[in-house]
């Protein structure tokens, strides 16, 4: 019996720690939605991602990928998702020539490709999106309520003990009015 105790109160603190860690981290993720062209665009920004073990990452040669879910969803006893659109950054950081390689897909597409030496550019790029589409406003009901909801992973997880991918989840609610 105390062996079964002790596992439950251990089971207990991890779960904390990892609430508590989440908590922490939803405050670096900056998220806008809003209406263009008939369109639900979101624009967000995950800061303090770009951290030594990413940039240690990228200067050892190994492709790093920042990975993004968007979702837009109404809340409900049930909720129901209305659009989904995943973006990712990857980065392939070239140690003879010194130049990064940045590429950005939209739902698995080349949407661009960037060659730089500049690290700002880099962190920009990795960590940063502008008027994203997510969904068209027909899809919409008006003077409803809706959130946005923007899920994170980075490739290779750095900092992480148990080798984990680091996931970052923010969220942001808005009403449509058309």
């Amino acid at each position: 019996m105390p062996v079964m105790i002790r596992r439950s109160v251990v089971s207990v603190v991890v779960l904390l720690l990892l609430a508590a860690a989440t908590v922490g981290t939803q405050e670096s993720l900056r998220i806008t939605p809003f209406i263009n062209e008939n369109r639900v665009v979101v624009s967000f920004e995950l800061n303090d991602a770009y951290n030594d073990g990413v940039r240690e990452a990228i200067a050892s040669g190994l492709r790093t990928t920042f990975s993004y879910e968007l979702q837009l969803r109404t809340p409900a006893w049930i909720d129901r998702t209305v659009g989904t659109t995943v973006v990712a950054t990857t980065d392939q950081y070239d140690n003879l020539t010194r130049r990064h390689t940045l590429t950005r897909t939209i739902d698995g597409r080349v949407e661009d490709v960037l060659v730089t030496e500049d690290d700002a550019v880099v962190k920009t790029w990795l960590t940063k999106w502008n008027r994203v589409p997510v969904a068209d406003t027909a899809r919409l009901d008006p003077a409803r309520d809706y959130y946005v909801r923007v899920t994170t992973s980075t490739r290779p997880a750095g900092g992480s003990l148990l080798g984990l991918t680091k996931t970052v989840i923010g969220q942001v609610k808005f009403t449509f009015v058309p």
